[in-house]
């Protein structure tokens, strides 16, 4: 039987806000420290109809083509990852659900903070509020006054 977190894996969720940027920051140093992979991920909305269940293809076509045109454009943005097995991921989905299913197999779970607290944010839901709460592994929240 293979042990899955032989290799540790740290996952960091990606936005395009400056926290995020951050948090992909720290996710590289922390890979490098724990010789881990990284997977940059980002979570794009997919519109899904209640009655059919099914997306329209000309929208989903869009999105998915607009989700990789974001991840071009952080890599060219992003730290270096030189001798850091890296994965960019775009997976559409809910930004909580897909970070929260992607720390099963990780080791560490990084997100930005965006700092939306109070009524508003209870009423919008924190992907890092539920990834903190939710989350198979420890998760390090970056916050603008780290």
């Amino acid at each position: 039987m293979t042990d899955l977190h032989a290799v540790p894996l740290i996952v960091v969720g990606v936005d395009g806000s400056p926290l995020a940027m951050t948090a992909l920051e720290f996710a590289v140093e922390e890979a490098r420290l724990r010789d881990a992979m990284l997977h940059v991920t980002y979570a794009y909305p997919v519109l899904a109809s209640g009655l059919t269940g099914s997306t329209g293809n000309d929208y989903y076509d869009q999105v998915e083509g607009h989700a990789r045109e974001f991840l071009q454009g952080l890599v060219a943005k992003a730290p270096s990852t030189e001798g850091i097995v890296v994965e960019w991921l775009a997976t559409p989905g809910n930004p909580s659900e897909v970070l929260i299913e992607a720390s099963r197999e990780a080791t560490l779970l990084v997100i930005g903070s965006r700092g939306v607290g109070g009524f508003m944010g209870l009423l919008m839901g924190s992907v890092s509020t539920q990834c903190v709460h939710y989350s198979h592994c420890p998760v390090l929240v970056v916050r603008e006054e780290h």
